[in-house]
């Protein structure tokens, strides 16, 4: 079975808006087809840079190079905005090129130029000959691609290795894919994903009271130090800092070690202030010690700042222990 084959010239600038629908009219534009075609160009867009990166890591892992994700991305969006004007398709990188590029000896950006310029070479002279190629070949073809693509073995090995949730995830946008489309696999992946990183960011949280400084610094019983880890945000914030606000009333200045913590958003800061209210309800003082820069600039501008007596910040421990003693 032949076709007419692939039209010797290369294609011409216009707005997609202008190219003809269905009806043979053009499409226009519009908010309704904005509207219907964006939930679409998010899950491609995100398709795309996915797959890309993806292909970058494995890219690294052959050649032992690495890249800048930003560039990545930039490069593709690029592209991908440009190409639509002449009747192009959005792309992504392509792992099974990648490695056939990185495994001939390819190394730098001239190896996509030259690819470029080979299929620019192929559509003005061998266009009249691609006509002869057999659709039942091409399908074949397809099938082994798409088996490749697939990676059935890999699938297999994360199922039996990987954790039970990501599984679950993995399981659900497979099925999602095969019975649906993939748009709806994209979102519903990336929300059980959302998710499940929550709940790990909620484990990881914690606030426990160091008691080995005691004996290291010779603190007096009254000085209580909290070392917080992992990052303060909605669903940690107040699991991690309820632990402060039930010291014993013999404690008057709480050190907060915070070196750990990398993130802090305005739940915690919210969390924050209740716990600096509690402890001065209680007539006990509060040093915060070791915070980023960046996030004690949210704390200041929260109103949690440094008060003679009350509330007191310090880079170190040394020094947070010495501000303690001043305090009591």
């Amino acid at each position: 079975m032949t076709g007419s084959g692939v039209p010797a010239v290369l294609p011409g600038f216009e707005w997609p808006w202008n190219l003809p629908g269905a009806d043979g009219k053009p499409i226009g534009i519009s908010f309704d087809l904005v509207r219907t075609l964006l939930p679409s160009a998010i899950t491609i867009a995100m398709l795309g840079a996915l797959e890309s990166l993806l292909c970058a890591v494995v890219a690294d892992g052959m050649s032992g190079k690495k890249h800048n994700p930003d560039d990545e991305l930039i490069g593709q969006g690029i592209g991908n905005m440009v190409v639509p004007l002449f009747g192009g398709l959005p792309a992504t990188a392509a792992i099974a090129r990648t490695t056939a590029n990185i495994k001939a000896g390819g190394s730098l950006p001239l190896a996509s130029v030259v690819h470029s310029l080979f299929l620019v070479a192929a559509i003005l002279i061998l266009s009249p000959l691609l006509s002869y190629i057999p659709m039942a070949s091409m399908a074949a073809l397809l099938l082994m691609v798409a088996w490749n693509m697939s990676e059935a073995r890999h699938f297999i090995r994360t199922v039996k290795v990987a954790p039970r949730d990501d599984v679950l995830v993995l399981v659900l946008c497979f099925s999602l894919t095969v019975l649906f489309d993939m748009t709806v696999s994209v979102a519903v992946g990336i929300g059980m994903a959302g998710m499940l990183f929550i709940r790990r960011s909620i484990n990881l949280a914690a606030a426990t009271e160091v008691e080995n400084d005691h004996e290291s610094y010779n603190l007096p019983d009254h000085i209580a130090v909290y070392d917080i880890n992992g990052p303060l945000f909605f669903g940690s914030a107040q699991k991690a800092l309820k632990t402060i606000t039930t010291v014993t009333p013999d404690i008057r200045v709480v050190i907060l070690d915070m070196t750990e913590v990398t993130m802090l958003d305005m739940s915690a800061i919210i969390a924050m202030e209740s716990i600096v209210d509690d402890l001065a309800a209680k007539d006990i003082a509060l040093i915060i010690y070791n915070l980023k820069p960046r996030m004690m600039a949210k704390l200041r501008r929260a109103g949690i700042r440094k008060r003679a007596g009350k509330i007191g910040f310090s880079r170190s421990l040394e020094k947070s222990i010495a501000m303690a003693r001043d305090m009591l």
